[in-house]
């Protein structure tokens, strides 16, 4: 097999984001499969003898990620590594997106020890999405801390503000937190192409959505926040989190074995 990029051992880290959460395949580790899991596939494809490891677990702050997954994922040597952490902590009242950039870098100097190529997520825009939006102003300055952060540490931008297709409802989850396949798989599109990595992933040609009535829309937002938003924050009220008792879902670093496809 030819070689068509210089990796051959990927590790994610992350919150449900990366776990995959909102992408189900019952076939897949921990029952879902995600973005994480499609570019891993692609780069397997090109590389013999590619090892890949997901340690992200949903409901995760940026705090437990650098604590509970930068040490491991050192440790099964990788030369390319993501991180997407912070958004769980940005939609909470008290998330300070200076505050978090700060920690972020730390985890990141540890990352880039070992010089391995190091992919940094930044937030989508999130101005369309109900309740979420109202954090969009601290999105934004995350962002630009975590540009900066890129520049300083020669990291790799995935730029999920810039991709506007997100913009789509059918990107998203009906619980409207996490991405549906197809935004997973749009994403995963857009990582490789950050990596300069040619794939054959099929970007998404939605027709146009029909014009919704504002009464129906109405109804549709009750009843997503009756089924999703009132729990999530009854769970905040009672300091759980979804991914209690939840374990990596790819713990040791393997090969990749496709048993999927879009």
């Amino acid at each position: 097999m030819t070689q068509q990029h210089p990796w051959s051992r990927y590790v994610a880290l992350g919150d449900s984001f990366t776990e995959g959460i909102g992408d189900p395949e019952p076939r897949s580790p921990g029952g879902n499969r995600g973005w994480a899991d499609r570019v891993a596939e692609v780069l397997s494809e090109q590389t013999d003898d590619f090892a890949y490891a997901n340690l992200a677990i949903r409901g995760r702050l940026l705090r437990q990620i650098v604590d509970e997954q930068v040490e491991p994922a050192l440790a099964l040597r990788p030369d390319l590594i993501t991180i997407s952490a912070g958004g769980n902590d940005l939609i909470r009242p008290n998330g300070d997106p200076d505050r978090l950039a700060a920690q972020l870098e730390k985890a990141v100097t540890r990352l880039r020890s070992n010089d391995a190529t190091v992919v940094l997520f930044n937030g989508p825009d999130i101005g369309m999405t109900p309740v979420l939006n109202r954090a969009r102003g601290k999105v934004a300055i995350y962002n630009e801390n975590l540009r900066a952060i890129a520049v300083r540490h020669d990291l790799v931008v995935a730029d999920m503000w810039a991709l506007r297709e997100l913009q789509d409802p059918r990107m998203w989850a009906a619980d409207r937190l996490h991405f549906s396949p197809i935004g997973h798989n749009t994403i995963a599109r857009m990582v490789l192409e950050a990596l300069n990595v040619k794939n054959d992933l099929k970007p998404y040609s939605p027709e146009p959505l029909p014009r919704r009535p504002w009464r129906q829309a109405r109804v549709e937002d009750i009843g997503w926040a009756r089924e999703y938003l009132v729990p999530w924050v009854v769970r905040r009220i009672r300091h759980q989190s979804s991914g209690d008792g939840i374990t990596p879902k790819r713990p040791d670093a393997g090969p990749y074995h496709s048993r999927t496809a879009l």
